[in-house]
């Protein structure tokens, strides 16, 4: 259903057009990146490299059956093997179990490829799809807090290593 490609700099136009495509639908149910996000993009994406390259994060693009990057799973923040995931899924594709499938694949890849015993997400009340993205994911929620002066849940997920 989904391919995750680990993030390249050959992916900037497509990540590009694909957050430029999505921005007013992204900002339904999560903070704005910025315009400056935008005008400044080829430094942002050369930072991610940069961080990717020095283990810190894991940078994916969510490819359709097609190859079309219709979202983007990442893993930031690595500190003694437990990362933050966050993701994203383009509004064409939301709803056809996009987001389930990338974070079931970044999960696998947490554990094979960079060694992560656990992860943690956060996500408002109010973003039901993200929340049943994280449930179904086996995540747990374990504390309440507070995202840009909204409501939210932080969840964690306990990784094992395939038997």
């Amino acid at each position: 259903m989904v391919r995750l490609e680990r993030l390249r700099e050959d992916h900037a136009p497509a990540l590009l057009a694909f957050e430029r495509e999505n921005r007013e639908y992204f900002t339904r149910s999560i903070s704005d990146r910025g315009d400056a996000y935008f005008a400044e993009f080829a430094s942002y994406h050369r930072l991610r490299l940069a961080e990717q390259d020095a283990g810190v994060c894991h940078f994916h693009v969510v490819l359709d059956e097609a190859g079309e990057l219709v979202g983007r799973v990442n893993l930031v923040d690595v500190e003694e093997g437990v990362a933050e995931l966050g993701y994203r899924v383009a509004e064409r594709a939301a709803g056809r179990g996009v987001a389930t499938a990338a974070v079931a694949e970044v999960c696998r890849l947490a554990v094979e490829s960079y060694g992560l015993t656990a992860l943690r997400a956060i996500t408002t009340r109010d973003n039901l799809a993200s929340t049943a993205v994280l449930r179904r994911s086996g995540f747990t929620a374990v504390e309440d807090i507070e995202i840009n002066g909204r409501p939210g849940v932080g969840y964690r997920l306990g990784l094992t290593a395939p038997r």
